[in-house]
């Protein structure tokens, strides 16, 4: 394991204000906060919230057209992002694609080198101080530590990129990012392609960070691992006509469990006392000629006596109405806003399925299959409402395995055996067909339309699963976060659910919540489910079978 060497002052990365429209669409609005140097900072939110969005910005790197107000301040400190845009080309080997990452170690080796003057004393001791925060003599032992942490040692150096399976792009990338050594580390869903060592790894790896750390991440158990602090974008307690603002938590992911239902709770309780206190000055101010006496009668029957009383009562009865009236102003002022309804996972069954007719034998069967360079030999049987847990490092085969028993993968050898009923997939990358030839423009409601027909469409409508906000059904599905487009293949998928769901990596990209409510919701599906995963958290909690390849 290495430790970075930033530049010789790292900035604190401040954000202020921050707001960002994206094609018509307010992403983020009025968002600040600042992650000092040694701190990591995990970003979390729902679906569609601006995870990305934020890193993006930070970076510098929004698409074109976007719009922001508000100040991102780096000071002089140099910025890397892991995104899903490689920072190689696919006809470098992995060999040259290092060496990019290291081009500024190599040249201030070379530097030293050309520097070993004795004439020039002063030109040696710049490229010696140089070197030796770059720490130049490492490099080689940095690379290799990098590689095998992230398991990658085994790859030919100089196999082509291009020739490389996702999972490996994805972790040469990040593998790339850290020997590049930016002052200030932004990294997007780090965890999506790294088994327990890799996580493992590069949670030490950031524990040792020296700039700042912001980092959006789905993985529980890498938040608990890795965050010094917490970000959450949804919405938090504000004033009525006051939009945006984050909620800052100490602590990893199982403090910020407990202190946001905490928050939720308070929030809730605030808003009701409040919502009671301004009902009750409203009265108050609307009946003010019922305050005081209202059924007064002088004590005397003379003239001044009843003025003297009628006096005295009209002030009474004018300042209670005034002291009302101020409080009520205050309050309408500063009140806090309505907390909003949250979108809430409706179940695996919301489109009504009943439990298969008692089948509780095997009804699907995988017989000695094999797929050459992909999945060793594996044999398995499924019962109708039995839950497995399929496990194993990157590169055994998990995802090929679920490709072969949903019928999409032919394989090199054995069989599968389907005992008549229906299997259903959701691949780990998001897969929404464009059957129609709509193009980019198309709806979310037009997908969904027309990947179910409009009989079942109309029959379970895409509201039925709490799975996207009704404002998101009209909107381009090109413009939708990559967690709300699983959504949308989520909710395609359990329009029909069937009696066999097959679920890769469900865990990836989707937010906290509707990770927690689809795990919860496994155990009581009427039918077989088998989970592909490599998340530490799920597979602590997993009470089903399982098989590991």
């Amino acid at each position: 394991m290495f430790t970075q060497s930033p530049t010789p002052s790292v900035s604190p990365l401040r954000v202020d204000g921050l707001s960002v429209q994206i094609a018509g669409t307010r992403i983020l609005t009025d968002i600040s906060f600042t992650v000092s140097p040694g701190q990591r900072v995990g970003l979390i939110g729902e679906n569609g919230s601006g995870k990305s969005t934020v890193l993006h910005a930070i970076h510098g790197s929004l698409p074109p057209g976007a719009t922001t107000t508000g100040t991102v301040d780096v000071g002089r400190s140099r910025v890397g992002l892991l995104h899903q845009q490689a920072p190689f080309q696919d006809e470098e080997n992995v060999h040259d694609a290092l060496e990019t990452a290291v081009a500024a170690e190599r040249q201030a080796a070379i530097d030293l080198e050309h520097a070993a003057d004795p004439y020039d004393a002063d030109a040696y001791a710049a490229a010696l101080d140089v070197a030796e925060r770059l720490d130049v003599w490492e490099t080689d032992a940095r690379i290799s530590t990098t590689l095998a942490g992230l398991g990658l040692a085994a790859v030919p150096q100089e196999r082509r990129t291009g020739e490389l399976s996702g999972g490996q792009r994805a972790r040469l990338s990040l593998a790339w990012l850290l020997l590049n050594r930016p002052d200030i580390l932004l990294l997007d869903e780090p965890t999506n392609h790294l088994d327990d060592a890799a996580t493992q790894y590069l949670a030490s790896v950031l524990n040792a960070w020296k700039g700042p750390v912001l980092f959006a991440s789905h993985d529980r158990a890498f938040l608990d691992r890795a965050a010094s602090s917490l970000i959450d974008l949804d919405p938090a307690p504000s004033q009525v006509g006051v939009d945006g603002g984050v909620t800052r938590y100490t602590g990893n992911y199982t403090d910020y469990l407990a202190a946001r239902q905490d928050l939720r709770a308070r929030w809730e309780r605030q808003y009701r006392d409040e919502q009671a206190e301004l009902k009750r000055l409203r009265a108050g101010v609307r009946d003010n000629h019922q305050v005081g006496h209202v059924n007064f009668k002088p004590r005397t029957e003379t003239r001044m006596a009843q003025k003297f009383y009628g006096d005295r009562n009209a002030k009474v009865v004018s300042r209670r109405v005034n002291d009302s009236r101020s409080r009520l102003e205050k309050l309408e002022e500063s009140q806090v806003r309505k907390p909003p309804e949250e979108l809430t996972f409706t179940g695996l069954t919301a489109a009504g399925r009943k439990n298969t007719d008692g089948q509780t034998g095997p009804v699907l069967v995988a017989s000695e299959v094999a797929v050459a360079g992909r999945l060793a030999q594996t044999s398995l049987t499924v019962n109708g409402d039995e839950k497995l847990l399929v496990t194993g490092p990157n590169g055994s085969g998990k995802s090929t395995l679920l490709e072969v028993l949903a019928g999409v993968l032919t394989p090199s050898s054995g069989t599968v055996t389907v005992a008549g009923v229906s299997v259903g997939h959701l691949t780990q990358e998001v897969e929404l067909p464009d059957p129609a030839g709509r193009g980019p423009d198309r709806t979310v409601e037009r997908v969904y339309r027309d990947l179910l027909g409009d009989d079942l469409a109309e029959t379970v409508p895409l509201s039925t699963f709490g799975l996207i906000h009704p404002r998101d059904e009209s909107r381009p599905l090109g413009e939708l976060s990559l967690g709300q487009q699983r959504r949308v293949a989520l909710a395609v998928l359990l329009a029909a659910p069937p009696d066999v769901l097959l679920l890769d990596e469900p865990d990836n990209h989707l937010s906290l919540s509707l990770v927690n409510a689809l795990e919860e919701a496994i155990p009581a599906y009427p039918g077989a489910v088998v989970v592909a995963s490599h998340d530490m958290w799920l597979r602590q909690r997993w009470s089903g079978e399982r098989l590991e390849l």
